[in-house]
């Protein structure tokens, strides 16, 4: 098993792959918008695209999500934040998910994203 930390820095890295020999597995930090001004469609959609691009980086994309926990500052965003997201997750691969009400670590913080992806080794290494 190898275990490989990208974009680390002194308290979290950006994602840790794990190499399992057949299959790896992509832990994805707590994603949040860069522009946290942007409302719960906005800060969706920053988050959902800067998840593609991570995803990109190892080979994987969004069909190869197993799992994501969705933070939400507002539960009354909930329908809001489920419209991008069901533009988003690719019919016939919708990941285990689970969204909770969460008091995040900066206010204008309105949703904060934590995602698990599963690939075969194949794929870019670090």
């Amino acid at each position: 098993m190898n275990i490989i930390r990208h974009d680390m820095g002194p308290r979290f890295s950006e994602m840790v792959t794990v190499d399992l020999g057949a299959a790896r597995l992509l832990y994805l930090s707590g994603q949040v918008a860069e522009n946290p001004s942007l409302d719960i469609t906005g800060q969706m959609r920053e988050i959902l695209r800067h998840i593609d691009r991570l995803l990109a980086t190892q080979g994987a994309t969004k069909q190869d999500l197993v799992s994501v926990t969705i933070y939400l500052r507002t539960v009354g965003d909930y329908a809001a934040m489920n419209s991008v997201w069901d533009e988003w997750v690719p019919a016939g691969h919708t990941p285990a998910r689970a969204t909770v009400g969460a008091k995040l670590i900066d206010s204008e913080y309105r949703v904060e994203i934590q995602a698990t992806a599963a690939i075969t080794a194949m794929g870019p290494t670090p």
